[in-house]
């Protein structure tokens, strides 16, 4: 009897030390198992962090295709009347000039007067001595570009025949390039290729190579004259932002 106790104890000292075996080999697995996930994960991880952000420039210089020259006139007058007897002539020499210089008549336009009495304003002796006073502006608008800027410095011939013009800047010439859509897409691809020459110096310093693109951002297209003594010559700029992969 005392020898079955025996042996019955030893089988299950047997089981327990078996089982344990079982449980410590399959905690271990599970362990190696685990380490080797983890391990994985970080490491896709790491790679998706790997990446560089540049941006890259295209300019380009370029002469304006259309300008636009408001030649804005003032009239006085007593009556209106004489005062509408003077836009009238002003008008029919501004004109002349423009044809002469060979300009077509097609484009020019004309706004209504603004009319003023002066009177309204004054009282007395602060009087001025006529009236009434008119301004209109006569717009041409062209691509003569070069004929305009030829043009510009002879308009004091009018004022000698006694057309008082106003060039403020409310009425400058105004120069325009209207022929972007033509050149967008070189001038993105300039900023994309300037983005990866940032990004292929970047990845050689850190030891890298340049992947694909991750993201891409174009910016806003700016016209602004050269300076401010070269209107008709216009500078184009585009900004691209441009996420890389790194390998």
């Amino acid at each position: 009897m005392a020898g079955s106790e025996r042996s019955t104890s030893n089988v299950a000292s047997v089981s327990i030390i078996g089982g344990a075996f079982v449980l410590g080999g399959l905690l271990a697995l599970g362990l190696v198992w685990g380490g080797s996930y983890l391990k994985g994960a970080a490491e896709v991880w790491q790679q998706s962090s790997r990446s560089v952000t540049v941006r890259g420039l295209a300019e380009r210089e370029v002469t304006a295709d259309r300008v636009l020259w408001p030649l804005n006139y003032s009239v006085s007058a007593n009556t209106l009347a004489e005062l509408e007897q003077q836009l009238s002539r002003h008008e029919q020499l501004i004109r002349r000039f423009l044809s002469e210089r060979g300009f077509d008549m097609a484009e020019v336009s004309v706004t209504p007067p603004r009319i003023t009495d002066q009177f309204s304003f004054a009282y007395g002796s602060d009087r001025p001595d006529d009236r009434y006073r008119a301004e209109a502006t006569l717009l041409l608008r062209t691509n003569d570009v070069e004929g305009v800027r030829e043009a510009v410095p002879q308009a004091t011939a009018l004022v000698r025949q006694g057309v008082l013009l106003s060039p403020t800047y409310e009425y400058r010439t105004e120069f325009l390039f209207t022929a972007l859509d033509a050149i967008k897409p070189e001038m993105i691809a300039e900023a994309t290729a300037d983005a990866r020459n940032a990004a292929q110096q970047f990845a050689e310093d850190s030891g890298s190579a340049v992947g694909g693109i991750r993201q891409a951002t174009q910016g806003y297209f700016s016209i602004d004259d050269l300076d401010s003594y070269t209107p008709h010559i216009k500078r184009i700029r585009v900004v691209t932002t441009v996420d890389y992969a790194l390998e």
